[in-house]
Protein backbone atom coordinates (compact mmCIF):
# COMPACT_ATOMS: atom_id res chain seq x y z
CA UNK A 1 0.00 0.00 0.00
CA UNK A 2 3.00 2.08 0.70
CA UNK A 3 4.43 1.25 -2.22
CA UNK A 4 1.70 1.88 -4.70
CA UNK A 5 1.21 5.52 -3.07
CA UNK A 6 5.00 6.42 -3.33
CA UNK A 7 5.06 5.10 -6.61
CA UNK A 8 2.52 7.90 -7.67
CA UNK A 9 3.35 10.68 -5.73
CA UNK A 10 7.34 9.95 -5.82
CA UNK A 11 8.64 7.86 -7.77
CA UNK A 12 12.44 7.52 -7.43
CA UNK A 13 12.11 7.27 -4.05
CA UNK A 14 13.46 4.42 -2.03
CA UNK A 15 10.25 2.58 -0.69
CA UNK A 16 11.03 0.09 2.68
CA UNK A 17 11.09 -3.34 2.55
CA UNK A 18 8.42 -5.06 4.92
CA UNK A 19 11.87 -6.31 6.63
CA UNK A 20 12.86 -2.41 6.64
CA UNK A 21 9.30 -0.64 7.68
CA UNK A 22 9.18 -3.21 10.61
CA UNK A 23 12.11 -2.29 12.08
CA UNK A 24 11.56 1.23 11.16
CA UNK A 25 8.44 0.07 13.85
CA UNK A 26 10.39 -1.45 16.20
CA UNK A 27 13.20 0.70 16.53
CA UNK A 28 12.32 3.95 15.09
CA UNK A 29 15.48 6.28 14.11
CA UNK A 30 17.33 5.84 17.77
CA UNK A 31 15.28 3.62 19.88
CA UNK A 32 12.36 6.00 20.03
CA UNK A 33 9.84 4.47 17.43
CA UNK A 34 6.64 5.83 16.20
CA UNK A 35 3.25 5.19 16.47
CA UNK A 36 1.40 3.27 13.09
CA UNK A 37 -1.90 2.73 12.27
CA UNK A 38 -3.83 0.97 9.47
CA UNK A 39 -7.04 2.26 8.16
CA UNK A 40 -8.85 -0.67 6.41
CA UNK A 41 -12.12 -0.88 3.51
CA UNK A 42 -13.74 -3.99 3.85
CA UNK A 43 -10.69 -5.78 5.00
CA UNK A 44 -8.34 -4.30 2.31
CA UNK A 45 -5.43 -1.77 3.98
CA UNK A 46 -6.21 1.42 2.11
CA UNK A 47 -4.70 3.49 4.33
CA UNK A 48 -1.67 4.13 6.94
CA UNK A 49 -1.46 6.89 9.41
CA UNK A 50 2.11 7.51 11.39
CA UNK A 51 3.01 9.42 14.30
CA UNK A 52 6.10 10.18 15.68
CA UNK A 53 5.96 11.54 19.57
CA UNK A 54 9.38 11.99 20.46
CA UNK A 55 10.94 11.50 24.11
CA UNK A 56 14.26 12.90 24.03
CA UNK A 57 13.27 16.47 23.36
CA UNK A 58 10.93 18.61 21.40
CA UNK A 59 7.98 16.45 24.08
CA UNK A 60 5.42 18.77 23.10
CA UNK A 61 5.38 17.81 19.25
CA UNK A 62 4.03 14.76 17.12
CA UNK A 63 4.56 14.69 13.95
CA UNK A 64 2.15 13.00 11.10
CA UNK A 65 2.55 11.12 7.56
CA UNK A 66 -0.40 10.42 5.91
CA UNK A 67 -1.02 7.60 3.21
CA UNK A 68 -3.64 6.19 1.19
CA UNK A 69 -3.58 3.89 -1.77
CA UNK A 70 -4.24 5.35 -4.95
CA UNK A 71 -7.16 3.99 -5.87
CA UNK A 72 -9.04 4.70 -2.58
CA UNK A 73 -7.87 8.30 -2.39
CA UNK A 74 -10.46 10.95 -2.97
CA UNK A 75 -13.20 9.05 -0.28
CA UNK A 76 -12.18 11.21 3.08
CA UNK A 77 -9.82 8.64 4.16
CA UNK A 78 -6.98 10.26 4.82
CA UNK A 79 -8.79 12.81 6.57
CA UNK A 80 -10.39 10.25 8.84
CA UNK A 81 -6.43 9.10 9.48
CA UNK A 82 -5.87 12.60 9.86
CA UNK A 83 -8.68 13.35 12.66
CA UNK A 84 -7.60 10.01 14.60
CA UNK A 85 -4.05 11.06 14.76
CA UNK A 86 -5.33 14.70 16.37
CA UNK A 87 -7.20 12.60 19.56
CA UNK A 88 -3.96 10.26 19.79
CA UNK A 89 -2.41 13.75 19.84
CA UNK A 90 -4.33 15.02 22.23
CA UNK A 91 -4.28 11.70 24.62
CA UNK A 92 -0.18 12.00 24.71
CA UNK A 93 -0.62 15.79 25.74
CA UNK A 94 1.21 17.26 22.77
CA UNK A 95 -0.07 20.75 21.39
CA UNK A 96 2.13 21.40 18.74
CA UNK A 97 1.43 18.95 15.17
CA UNK A 98 3.62 18.72 12.56
CA UNK A 99 3.22 16.46 9.02
CA UNK A 100 5.21 16.04 6.30
CA UNK A 101 4.22 15.02 2.81
CA UNK A 102 5.52 15.35 -0.85
CA UNK A 103 5.92 18.69 -2.44
CA UNK A 104 2.56 18.16 -4.46
CA UNK A 105 -0.43 20.56 -4.94
CA UNK A 106 -3.25 18.02 -3.50
CA UNK A 107 -1.34 17.28 -0.93
CA UNK A 108 -0.54 21.06 0.32
CA UNK A 109 -4.36 21.37 -0.59
CA UNK A 110 -4.90 18.14 2.13
CA UNK A 111 -2.56 20.01 4.31
CA UNK A 112 -4.21 23.27 4.19
CA UNK A 113 -7.67 21.93 5.10
CA UNK A 114 -6.23 20.59 8.24
CA UNK A 115 -5.31 23.58 9.60
CA UNK A 116 -1.17 23.20 8.99
CA UNK A 117 0.96 26.38 7.69
CA UNK A 118 4.25 25.15 5.71
CA UNK A 119 6.98 25.99 7.68
CA UNK A 120 10.42 24.30 5.65
CA UNK A 121 10.97 22.41 2.77
CA UNK A 122 13.11 19.25 2.38
CA UNK A 123 15.27 17.75 -0.56
CA UNK A 124 16.28 14.28 -1.03
CA UNK A 125 18.94 13.78 -3.04
CA UNK A 126 21.17 10.91 -4.35
CA UNK A 127 24.53 10.18 -5.62
CA UNK A 128 25.03 7.24 -8.25
CA UNK A 129 28.25 6.16 -7.30
CA UNK A 130 28.54 4.55 -11.06
CA UNK A 131 28.48 8.45 -12.33
CA UNK A 132 30.41 10.08 -9.96
CA UNK A 133 33.27 12.59 -11.71
CA UNK A 134 36.06 10.72 -9.44
CA UNK A 135 38.52 12.87 -11.11
CA UNK A 136 36.32 16.34 -9.51
CA UNK A 137 36.33 14.12 -6.40
CA UNK A 138 39.51 13.79 -6.51
CA UNK A 139 40.44 17.26 -6.84
CA UNK A 140 37.85 18.57 -4.09
CA UNK A 141 39.38 15.90 -1.60
CA UNK A 142 43.39 17.20 -2.26
CA UNK A 143 42.29 20.69 -1.60
CA UNK A 144 40.02 19.72 1.28
CA UNK A 145 43.52 17.58 2.84
CA UNK A 146 45.98 20.70 2.08
CA UNK A 147 43.40 22.97 3.99
CA UNK A 148 42.86 20.59 6.65
CA UNK A 149 46.08 19.48 7.94
CA UNK A 150 46.45 20.36 11.26
CA UNK A 151 43.46 16.89 11.40
CA UNK A 152 43.66 13.21 10.61
CA UNK A 153 41.23 10.98 9.70
CA UNK A 154 38.87 7.98 11.63
CA UNK A 155 37.34 5.23 10.52
CA UNK A 156 34.81 3.39 12.26
CA UNK A 157 32.33 0.89 11.81
CA UNK A 158 29.72 -0.66 13.77
CA UNK A 159 29.94 0.46 17.58
CA UNK A 160 31.72 3.93 19.19
CA UNK A 161 34.57 2.56 21.57
CA UNK A 162 33.14 3.75 25.08
CA UNK A 163 36.42 6.23 25.30
CA UNK A 164 34.84 8.00 22.21
CA UNK A 165 31.12 8.06 23.59
CA UNK A 166 31.04 11.74 25.39
CA UNK A 167 33.16 13.53 22.91
CA UNK A 168 30.91 12.49 19.66
CA UNK A 169 27.79 12.95 21.74
CA UNK A 170 28.96 16.55 21.96
CA UNK A 171 30.33 16.87 18.29
CA UNK A 172 26.94 15.13 17.14
CA UNK A 173 25.04 17.89 18.76
CA UNK A 174 26.66 19.84 16.21
CA UNK A 175 23.76 19.27 13.68
CA UNK A 176 21.78 21.66 15.36
CA UNK A 177 23.52 24.71 13.63
CA UNK A 178 21.50 23.19 10.30
CA UNK A 179 18.88 25.66 9.31
CA UNK A 180 14.80 24.58 10.53
CA UNK A 181 13.52 27.70 8.70
CA UNK A 182 10.30 28.30 10.30
CA UNK A 183 9.41 25.11 12.26
CA UNK A 184 8.95 25.77 16.22
CA UNK A 185 10.83 23.22 17.04
CA UNK A 186 13.66 22.97 19.96
CA UNK A 187 17.40 21.77 18.96
CA UNK A 188 18.00 17.77 19.86
CA UNK A 189 19.03 16.78 22.97
CA UNK A 190 21.95 14.30 22.63
CA UNK A 191 23.40 11.58 25.26
CA UNK A 192 25.73 8.57 25.31
CA UNK A 193 22.58 6.69 25.89
CA UNK A 194 20.81 8.35 22.82
CA UNK A 195 24.31 7.10 20.91
CA UNK A 196 24.26 3.74 21.94
CA UNK A 197 20.40 3.23 21.21
CA UNK A 198 21.08 4.56 17.83
CA UNK A 199 23.48 2.52 17.15
CA UNK A 200 21.31 0.00 18.56
CA UNK A 201 18.41 0.66 16.57
CA UNK A 202 20.28 0.57 13.26
CA UNK A 203 21.46 -2.75 13.82
CA UNK A 204 17.68 -3.72 14.37
CA UNK A 205 16.84 -2.03 11.01
CA UNK A 206 20.09 -4.87 10.23
CA UNK A 207 22.26 -1.65 8.50
CA UNK A 208 25.31 -1.27 9.50
CA UNK A 209 27.16 2.19 10.74
CA UNK A 210 30.34 3.24 8.77
CA UNK A 211 31.61 6.98 10.80
CA UNK A 212 34.28 8.66 9.13
CA UNK A 213 35.28 11.48 11.72
CA UNK A 214 37.95 14.31 11.62
CA UNK A 215 40.16 15.06 14.76
CA UNK A 216 42.38 17.92 15.46
CA UNK A 217 45.94 15.92 15.39
CA UNK A 218 47.54 18.40 18.57
CA UNK A 219 44.51 18.54 21.17
CA UNK A 220 42.63 15.02 19.77
CA UNK A 221 39.40 17.07 19.37
CA UNK A 222 36.65 15.33 17.27
CA UNK A 223 36.27 18.14 15.02
CA UNK A 224 33.98 16.59 11.81
CA UNK A 225 32.20 13.67 11.21
CA UNK A 226 30.06 11.82 8.67
CA UNK A 227 27.70 9.08 9.59
CA UNK A 228 25.92 6.61 6.63
CA UNK A 229 24.19 3.16 6.92
CA UNK A 230 24.68 0.51 4.47
CA UNK A 231 21.31 -1.89 4.39
CA UNK A 232 22.58 -5.37 4.61
CA UNK A 233 19.00 -6.80 2.61
CA UNK A 234 20.04 -4.37 0.16
CA UNK A 235 23.89 -4.01 0.42
CA UNK A 236 23.78 -1.54 -3.21
CA UNK A 237 21.62 1.26 -0.87
CA UNK A 238 23.50 3.65 1.80
CA UNK A 239 21.63 5.98 3.68
CA UNK A 240 23.60 9.19 4.37
CA UNK A 241 23.01 10.29 8.38
CA UNK A 242 24.76 13.73 9.75
CA UNK A 243 27.51 15.37 8.27
CA UNK A 244 28.51 17.84 11.16
CA UNK A 245 31.54 20.31 11.82
CA UNK A 246 31.85 21.50 15.40
CA UNK A 247 31.98 25.45 15.01
CA UNK A 248 35.40 25.83 17.22
CA UNK A 249 36.64 23.76 14.09
CA UNK A 250 35.09 25.05 10.93
CA UNK A 251 36.93 27.15 7.96
CA UNK A 252 39.10 23.87 7.38
CA UNK A 253 37.24 22.24 4.62
CA UNK A 254 36.35 19.40 7.27
CA UNK A 255 32.91 18.90 6.03
CA UNK A 256 34.45 18.27 2.70
CA UNK A 257 36.61 16.38 3.84
CA UNK A 258 34.85 13.84 5.62
CA UNK A 259 31.98 13.56 3.21
CA UNK A 260 34.22 12.84 0.28
CA UNK A 261 36.70 10.83 2.92
CA UNK A 262 33.49 8.58 3.35
CA UNK A 263 32.57 8.43 -0.42
CA UNK A 264 36.03 6.94 -1.00
CA UNK A 265 36.15 4.37 1.90
CA UNK A 266 32.76 2.67 0.96
CA UNK A 267 34.31 1.92 -1.89
CA UNK A 268 36.72 -0.05 0.03
CA UNK A 269 34.41 -1.11 2.86
CA UNK A 270 31.10 -1.78 1.26
CA UNK A 271 32.24 -2.24 -2.39
CA UNK A 272 28.56 -3.26 -3.56
CA UNK A 273 27.44 0.44 -2.77
CA UNK A 274 25.80 1.52 -5.58
CA UNK A 275 24.29 4.06 -4.51
CA UNK A 276 23.92 7.03 -1.44
CA UNK A 277 20.39 8.48 -0.78
CA UNK A 278 20.70 12.11 1.56
CA UNK A 279 18.20 15.02 2.97
CA UNK A 280 18.54 18.14 3.66
CA UNK A 281 16.70 21.11 4.21
CA UNK A 282 16.26 23.03 1.25
CA UNK A 283 17.86 25.95 2.80
CA UNK A 284 21.08 24.44 3.50
CA UNK A 285 23.23 26.04 1.07
CA UNK A 286 26.38 25.03 2.22
CA UNK A 287 25.59 21.43 2.56
CA UNK A 288 24.13 21.43 -0.54
CA UNK A 289 26.59 22.83 -2.68
CA UNK A 290 28.89 20.14 -0.79
CA UNK A 291 26.58 17.29 -2.47
CA UNK A 292 26.05 19.01 -5.81
CA UNK A 293 30.07 19.51 -6.53
CA UNK A 294 29.64 15.46 -5.63
CA UNK A 295 27.43 14.40 -8.29
CA UNK A 296 24.32 14.44 -5.84
CA UNK A 297 20.79 15.10 -7.74
CA UNK A 298 17.38 15.77 -6.62
CA UNK A 299 15.11 12.98 -6.27
CA UNK A 300 12.00 14.34 -4.73
CA UNK A 301 11.22 17.31 -2.22
CA UNK A 302 8.75 17.24 0.77
CA UNK A 303 7.10 20.03 2.63
CA UNK A 304 7.28 20.08 6.87
CA UNK A 305 3.95 21.47 7.84
CA UNK A 306 2.83 22.49 11.03
CA UNK A 307 -0.04 23.96 13.40
CA UNK A 308 -0.84 24.00 17.17
CA UNK A 309 -3.06 21.30 18.39
CA UNK A 310 -6.08 23.95 19.52
CA UNK A 311 -6.00 25.60 16.04
CA UNK A 312 -9.13 26.35 14.61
Amino acid sequence: MIEAATRVDAPEVIVDTAETYAGRLRHGWDGDPPHAFLGRVDGVAVGVLTIDTPTYDNRDVAWFEVEVHPDYRGRGIGSELMEFGFKQAAERGRTSLGFTQWDLPKADAFAKKHGFEAKSVEVNRRQDLANVDWPTVERLYAEAVEASKEYELLRLSDDLPEEMLEAMTALTASINDAPTDDLDIEDEVFTPERLRAFEVAQKGRDQRIHRVIARHKNTGALAGHSTVMVEHGRPHIAWQADTAVDRAHRGHRLGVLVKIGMLRWLREVAPAVELVDTWNAESNAHMIGVNDQIGYRVIARAIDYQRPADAK
